[in-house]
């Protein structure tokens, strides 16, 4: 195996162990009205390798191991809270972190508004009905 490869599988095996599914969506974690509260993040992460044979060659050095290998790896992990799921009573919302403009606010109440005009009708109908 070339010492290159050596260096990204350990690179790699490091980023798999910071990063994993319990980054993105966390624990969950119940409060005391019943609440389920479930952490959300946004993981970034950036992965570079390189490296070369230098020098002069050895006479008594093996065919493999004809000229000096130097590399290197790096890496960068960014992990963001977006927001919270919470979970209570058959409802499910999500909190953002930060960053709500009036669209998102909007955008957000939607389905709330249908739901509200759809039982203003059921209830008008059921009305005309009696």
């Amino acid at each position: 195996m070339h010492p290159i490869e050596n260096i990204m599988q350990t690179a790699m095996s490091e980023i798999k162990e910071m990063v994993d599914v319990n980054t993105v969506v966390g624990d969950p974690v119940i409060s005391t009205d019943g609440s389920t509260i479930i952490p959300i993040s946004k993981v970034s992460f950036g992965f570079v390798a390189g490296g070369g044979e230098y020098g002069e060659a050895s006479d008594t050095a093996s065919e493999e191991a004809k000229y000096p290998f130097s590399g290197g790896a790096g890496s960068g992990v960014c992990i963001t809270p977006v927001g919270f799921l919470v979970v209570s009573e058959g409802d499910v919302r999500l909190l953002p972190v930060s960053g709500r403009t009036l669209f998102d606010q909007v955008i957000e109440t939607v389905p709330n508004v249908i739901a509200e005009i759809k039982d203003a009708f059921r209830r008008c109908k059921d009305e005309e009905v009696e």
